[in-house]
């Protein structure tokens, strides 16, 4: 697909509108169903569409790129026509940050420089052993389950927060997890709020909803800045944006490569010029890691088992593979090219479930896409749920299929066809993090228990990531021997 800025931009076809309800356009289709709105535009229209929502004044407008070749145009190709200058974005850094998630231009490339060292496959792979010790912890609590019934989606989110938190604070996992698990929450909440709504009042007005956002921000961040202080030295956590000195010496219990847990990694980070992160932005990586690293991870988890738990035949050859490659043995990194059913039975489960189900942008310049023109200054989103599911690549799309993911079928399928990580140069940094996480928890996970669905169907929605809107419980079993 011919792109760029000036590749005819201005002589594009119109692009066609998803007609919604007079006034008001599609917005109570994309309150109730935002991720169905964005499969009918895409069914009914092509690839290119525009959807409006709001009373005239406030009316939002959406240009959606559904194509494999739209989304890498957006995402890689001409990314410096798409910016993270939404109001969603905003709403996000407000809450958690302006971290890698949300950071852009010259904060975002000196961040990225920071962080990368950090993310090598080889330092990440030295991650494993503390995803297995929170896996087996979880598989020891099973054993009490009530009935034998689980909610794979309430245990998943509790596995990838400690996991996430172990590997980010050491030995201070367990003053770090109980906090996240409840303030998160409410804070994730506030930001869907006002990220989508057409006018918010000031945070700092006295409401009920920013009390409370408020209430959980201070407490998620003095946890934080506590720790962050001690890992720095200090007597208190220093916020004002002055350079903290580094303590340098590894935290006992630590699980990445030379013992050293992430956060202690991070606040020795120096880049080419010496500089390091201050004690603000140092939280702001914090919280991004924290919110980026679990959630998403947890997501995939828990559809990947739930999935299972629906197609036995599928389940039982991925635990054949699991007992053949590992026998008795506790799951390594080395492990996750000895495993590629399983791994082939996360990536479908990540392409009907992609945790960002859809990713924001802002035109900057006008530009072409396909036989249409995005005009500056329009709101863009591409939107993995869609192009996962997109007819052209994915034959009967909404079919549970692992055979999708042989090395002969990827290569067969445009690039963008699957990108449950984004791409480009904002691509995800823990995309082999997240990897490694999931291979190594469903092999221990699989390899102790076998899954029985009792809610056939998971209803979801679209928060800042792909979120249940209902239980998803599965009758487990211990498997003998």
């Amino acid at each position: 697909m011919a792109g760029g800025a000036d590749a005819g931009a201005g002589a594009g076809a119109e692009v066609p509108e998803l007609v919604g309800v007079p006034l008001l356009g599609s917005l109570f289709d994309l309150k109730s169903d935002s991720l169905g709105t964005y499969l009918r535009a895409q069914h009914r229209h092509g690839d290119v569409v525009r959807v409006t929502a709001g009373p005239p004044g406030m009316r939002a407008e959406l240009y959606c790129v559904f194509s494999p070749e739209g989304a890498q145009q957006v995402l890689a190709s001409d990314s410096a026509n798409f910016r993270k200058d939404n109001a969603f974005y905003q709403e996000v850094r407000d809450s958690f940050g302006n971290g890698l998630l949300t950071s852009q231009d010259e904060d975002y490339l000196r961040q990225r420089r920071l962080v990368q060292p950090l993310f090598t496959r080889r330092r990440v792979d030295g991650y494993a052993g503390a995803v297995a010790a929170e896996t087996a912890a979880v598989i020891t609590a099973w054993e009490e389950a009530l009935d034998g019934v689980v909610d794979v989606s309430d245990e998943m989110t509790h596995l990838a927060l400690r996991a996430v938190a172990r590997i980010l604070f050491g030995t201070d996992v367990e003053a770090t997890a109980d906090v996240v698990a409840r303030c998160f929450p409410v804070i994730t909440d506030y930001v869907l709020r006002r990220g989508y709504s057409p006018a918010n009042i000031p945070r700092h007005w006295p409401t009920p909803g920013n009390r409370r956002a408020a209430a959980a921000m201070d407490e998620l961040y003095g946890v934080c800045d506590k720790i962050i202080a001690e890992r720095r030295g200090g007597a208190g956590a220093d916020t004002s944006g002055q350079d903290g000195g580094v303590d340098g010496d590894g935290v006992e219990g630590g699980e990445g490569d030379g013992g050293d847990d992430l956060l202690t990694l991070l606040a020795a980070a120096r880049s080419s010029d010496d500089k390091e992160f201050d004690a603000s932005e140092l939280r702001d990586q914090v919280l991004i890691f924290l919110l980026a690293g679990h959630e998403t991870t947890a997501t995939s988890l828990c559809f990947a088992l739930h999935l299972l738990a629906r197609h036995p035949e599928e389940q039982s050859r991925a635990r054949e593979e699991i007992s053949r490659v590992l026998g008795d043995r506790t799951p390594e990194a080395a492990d996750l090219d000895r495993l590629p059913y399983l791994t082939r039975v996360l990536k479908e489960a990540m392409r009907l479930y992609p945790a960002a189900p859809v990713i924001g942008r802002k035109a900057v310049v006008e530009t072409r896409i396909g036989e249409h023109t995005v005009p500056a200054g329009a709101d863009v989103i591409v939107a993995p749920w869609v192009t996962h599911r997109h007819p052209e690549h994915w034959p009967d799309p909404e079919r549970f299929d692992p055979e999708r993911f042989t090395p002969e079928a990827e290569a067969a399928r445009p690039r963008y066809a699957w990108f449950p990580f984004g791409g480009g140069p904002r691509a995800c940094i823990g995309q082999h993090f997240s990897m490694l996480e999931s291979v190594v928890a469903l092999a221990m996970i699989l390899r102790a228990y076998e899954f029985e669905a009792l809610d056939t169907e998971v209803p979801v929605g679209a928060g800042i990531t792909l979120r249940t809107d209902g239980p998803a419980r599965c009758r487990v079993r211990r498997v003998d021997g």
